[in-house]
């Protein structure tokens, strides 16, 4: 599922940005993966290159690791992310002809897959392109 924050998103196409959101919930990594490259690669935000799609899974790894604490074992030990995300692509700073970055950020809940057994966490990943 893909959505839209309004304003703020034109505002950063406008300035050269790649934005794309979602959400997606599950109890393992692997889908959780799956669900933000697809997502992605069908909003155009990276290219089918191997260098675009490796920087992407290990941008998405490392956010996945700050909402594991660490570890990325979720429906392993019963627990499961309910997580909105958000990948960007833009242009390295103060030159912009100075290459891309990619990131990754994760921000939702895990816990026990029980309703009022979670806690917020936040997960970021950033790559050069």
């Amino acid at each position: 599922m893909i959505l839209d924050s309004g304003n703020g998103i034109e505002l950063a196409r406008r300035h050269g940005f790649k934005i794309c959101l979602g959400a997606v919930g599950s109890m393992a990594p692997n889908k959780i993966v799956a669900a933000i490259e697809t997502a992605a690669k069908r909003e155009g935000i990276v290219d089918q290159s191997f260098r675009a799609e490796h920087a992407l899974y290990h941008c998405i790894i490392e956010a996945l690791h700050g909402v594991g604490r660490g570890q990325l074992t979720f429906g392993e030990i019963h627990r499961t992310v309910g997580l909105r995300f958000s990948v960007v692509v833009g242009p390295r700073f103060p030159q912009e002809d100075d290459g891309m970055w990619l990131a990754v950020a994760l921000f939702g809940t895990i816990g026990a897959p029980v309703k009022g057994f979670e806690h917020e966490v936040v997960g970021l990943g950033i790559s050069h392109l």
